[in-house]
């Protein structure tokens, strides 16, 4: 069912995206915020390889060098600014959504297992889970204001 419920998140932000131009995917469509649909991409690779490929499964993924910066917050971002192409972003966050997808069963196989996390603390996989799906939430949210703000596309 979680697995599910990540596909269903995946494919609904794979479809904020659709059709839309490097421009476009790069515009800031919702100001006074800086977010865009193709840092939200980005962002959104760093989550399955961070969150499920790292931290369930103990594997070493490799993360794409973007560019990057730090935020008034301190936190760090993904700078609109970076030259790679929309479309090797796009086919880098399908490339670890199915590197996610590989090994899921397995990193996920005992739900009460402890992790280390330094963000929140050792915690259990559940967690972890319930983490990465609130994250696609909030962020296909984001996606869909931004969308309907570059073309009127809503839905999902």
């Amino acid at each position: 069912m979680i697995a599910s419920n990540l596909d269903y998140h995946r494919a609904t932000f794979r479809w904020k995206c659709e059709g839309l131009s490097e421009a476009q995917l790069r515009r800031r469509a919702v100001p006074p915020s800086e977010l865009t649909l193709l840092g939200l991409m980005r962002h959104l690779q760093g989550v399955e390889r961070h969150w499920l490929q790292r931290t369930l499964a103990g594997t070493t993924p490799a993360f794409p060098p973007y560019k990057t910066y730090v935020t008034a917050a301190g936190d760090e971002w993904y700078d609109d600014s970076d030259p790679t192409p929309a479309r090797e972003v796009y086919e880098d966050y399908v490339r670890a959504c199915q590197e996610s997808r590989e090994v899921f069963a397995r990193a996920t196989a005992d739900t009460a297992r402890i992790v280390p996390n330094t963000e929140f603390g050792a915690t259990d996989v559940r967690f972890v889970l319930e983490h990465v799906i609130e994250e696609y939430a909030r962020h296909v949210g984001h996606a869909d204001l931004l969308r309907e703000a570059i073309d009127g596309s809503t839905g999902e």
